[in-house]
């Protein structure tokens, strides 16, 4: 039966429809090569970088820094990417198929390599669609990236005057925040509480030093890196008190938990932690026991970009606030920064401050910290690139 004039008219435009759908339908790129950066940090460890390459020339790039694991770290890499080659830029959910569970399995290195790759698939992504990364994760809602300086990789001597030093360089840098970790050297074995209450001593002076070296209106976070038992958290968070801490992070080990728990009922200051959880199953219980007030993901150990996204919003859920754990390199605080810029319930970022003066060259554009904030432009994907002369010139042997 011959069509209408009304009919043809539509069956024209559902055509022309169908071919403005075709042309703008997403390209097909595939994954089709890795390579892996290492640069020399300090004593800490490594700066690992992966940029992952595609089919129709697009890069992307990811970090793999600091397991302490460097080896681990990049053959499990090679062994992810040798699954992941040939298929779409659009496979992330496959690579957490296979890649998830081996973390389960085998902890940091595998959770690290398999998040650096992820992070080159997002990269890419935005690169592809002509958008900034944040773009796809919902839009960005954070206008600004507040970040705060962790000087306690930097910091030597580990002494109260090495850590003032160290603040205030961090200030006349531009930071209104800093973290240090003053308990580091206390040892594990707490049976000898004079040894103990001798360090424990020694932290709190080099708080108190940078307190006083960074003035009353600035903030103040204090990392304890799961030194303590519950009677001694307790002890230590009534002892910083006068300090007006911004929070107190990790104050005993994470299991059991109700330690945590405790501590956080009766500190007076905020509470942080959960820095090397993997995923939303790690952190479901961890949230579900109130053992902190702002939770600390950090996209290399906790998944990736995309589970860093679902942990912020499971904590959202409960009330919390998130601030993602990250002494990384320039390109992991971009990572994050990408993700956090879209969050309801972000609070700060982490910088490891004063690490190496050639950071910021690492990538192009190079790294800027702006009234304590990190800048997020518009351009696709994270906006930036790794500065290859950069990474040669202090390429780890």
């Amino acid at each position: 039966m011959p069509l209408s004039r009304r009919g043809l008219i539509e069956s024209l435009a559902a055509l022309n429809l169908a071919a403005a759908a075709a042309e703008t339908r997403a390209p097909k790129v595939t994954l089709s090569g890795l390579e892996i950066f290492r640069v020399k940090v300090n004593r800490r460890g490594d700066w690992v970088i992966a940029r992952v390459r595609t089919s129709a020339g697009v890069t992307g790039i990811g970090d793999a820094s600091q397991s302490f694991d460097d080896a681990r770290i990049v053959s499990f890499m090679q062994q992810f990417f040798e699954r992941m080659k040939g298929r779409s830029i659009y496979d992330v959910e496959y690579l957490r198929s296979f890649g998830m569970p081996e973390a389960e399995r085998s902890k940091l290195p595998a959770a690290i390599a398999m998040s650096a790759l992820e992070q080159c698939m997002w990269d890419i992504r935005g690169k592809v669609f002509g958008v900034p990364t944040y773009d796809l994760f919902g839009g960005r809602i954070q206008p600004r990236i507040r970040m705060y300086a962790n000087i306690n990789r930097s910091t030597d001597p580990r002494t109260p005057e090495g850590f003032a030093d160290m603040a205030g360089r961090a200030i006349e840098a531009g930071f209104d925040a800093v973290k240090l970790a003053p308990f580091d050297e206390m040892p594990r074995d707490l049976s000898d509480a004079a040894v103990i209450e001798d360090f424990t001593q020694r932290g709190i002076a080099c708080a108190e030093a940078v307190r006083k070296k960074i003035g009353s209106k600035r903030d103040l976070l204090i990392d304890v890196h799961s030194h303590l038992d519950l009677k001694r958290g307790l002890d230590l968070a009534r002892r910083l008190e006068p300090l007006n801490l911004f929070w107190l992070e990790e104050v005993t080990p994470a299991v059991p938990v109700e330690n945590l728990s405790t501590i956080n009922r009766e500190a007076k200051m905020p509470t942080a932690g959960g820095e090397t959880i993997l995923g939303v199953k790690g952190f479901y219980p961890y949230i579900k026991a109130e053992a902190v007030d702002i939770v600390m993901p950090d996209v290399k150990y906790c998944g990736g970009m995309l589970e860093l996204k679902k942990i912020a919003a499971m904590a959202e859920g409960a009330g919390l606030l998130t601030a993602p754990h990250g002494p990384a390199s320039p390109v992991g605080n971009v990572a994050a920064a990408h993700v956090c810029a879209t969050m309801a319930n972000f609070h700060m970022l982490e910088f490891s401050y004063g690490e190496v003066p050639w950071r910021a060259e690492l990538i192009n554009p190079p790294e800027k910290i702006v009234d304590s904030a990190l800048p997020l432009g518009d351009a696709p994907g994270f906006g930036i690139e790794l500065n290859e002369k950069t990474a040669a010139k202090y390429a780890a042997a």
